[in-house]
């Protein structure tokens, strides 16, 4: 926000909550520079809304609310804020693949509530992890990020990505390359990593749980809507996989009806990049890039539609 004032005038809408979509499309009618976050969709009818609009600065990694094609036709560069949560959100991703698979919110839950009336051998059994194989579905910058980790636990890693990043990769990550349905059938762990778009939405769903082992754990802190939420509930509720950790919500901030009451679903409200630093540095990168654009005519960095700038 410093950064920002040194240069521009900012309105700036300070609630926790989503702004409204009228108010939206009301404040950015004097705009030069927009700094949204994945709550506001910018599409043909903001543009339409925002004669002056310049540039737009998404506060996140992901796109899917952004329609690159029409701020391209408009003129209009987008940023993004790739690379900095990459650790950050592979670490989350590993806080819930260890809670689900050892039970740790039930049992936080068990000792709140006065239920633990000492040490039982049968209680509560999770697991293990080490020595597993964990699948991951998109093998970017943060499925590398995860499967590094997973070298720790000795586990065998399988991924599936239309892009392989090259037989040096694969070899320092001793990962092996395998067909989706492969990767449902022999993974003990089912991480997602993958962008969302037409082809990812609903991506797993009620066949792709049934190819699932039972004892399997589906880990999502992608995008809510690669996974089909009704579907997961009825395979966690059926025993049809193990368990779930889950960031992300197909209709966030809700969840499909009977997730919250599922004991072997751990539920996190899209926390991947809620560190600190990280935050922190997304927040940098987004206001850099309007001020190097806006206040200094520079190309900014992270640039999502470098065609536009032949428009602008």
């Amino acid at each position: 926000m410093a950064l920002l004032k040194r240069h521009f005038r900012l309105d700036l809408y300070a609630h926790s909550t989503a702004i409204p979509r009228r108010l939206l499309l009301s404040r950015v009618r004097s705009a030069d520079g927009l700094l949204c976050l994945l709550t506001e969709r910018v599409d043909a009818e903001l543009l339409a809304a925002a004669p002056r609009l310049k540039m737009v600065a998404t506060f996140s990694v992901g796109l899917d609310h952004v329609d690159l094609a029409a701020c391209t036709a408009r003129g209009v560069p987008v940023t993004h804020t790739p690379g900095v949560l990459t650790e950050t959100c592979a670490d989350f991703t590993w806080a819930l693949l260890l809670a689900a698979a050892r039970r740790v919110v039930e049992g936080d839950r068990l000792m709140r509530s006065g239920g633990y009336a000492g040490w039982d051998p049968l209680m509560l059994l999770g697991t293990d992890v080490h020595g597993k194989t964990l699948g991951l579905i998109g093998f970017g910058r943060i499925g590398q990020a995860v499967a590094r980790r997973a070298l720790g636990f000795g586990m065998k890693i399988v991924y599936h990505d239309l892009y392989r990043p090259g037989r040096a990769v694969e070899k320092e990550l001793k990962a092996r390359h395998a067909g989706f349905r492969e990767l449902l059938k022999v993974s003990d762990f089912v991480s997602v990593h993958t962008d969302l778009g037409p082809g990812t939405r609903h991506l797993i769903g009620r066949r792709e749980f049934g190819l699932m082992k039972p004892s399997a754990v589906l880990i999502n802190a992608a995008r809510g809507p690669i996974v089909d939420e009704a579907a997961l509930v009825a395979a966690l509720r059926s025993g049809r996989i193990g368990g779930a950790g889950l960031d992300v919500y197909e209709r966030e901030p809700k969840m499909a009806p009977g997730l919250a009451a599922l004991p072997n679903a751990v539920l996190a409200p899209h926390l991947a990049s809620a560190s600190l630093e990280t935050r922190s540095e997304m927040g940098r990168l987004a206001a850099q890039s309007l001020v190097d654009f806006l206040a200094l005519g520079r190309r900014p960095l992270h640039l999502a539609n470098p065609k536009a700038l032949k428009r602008s």
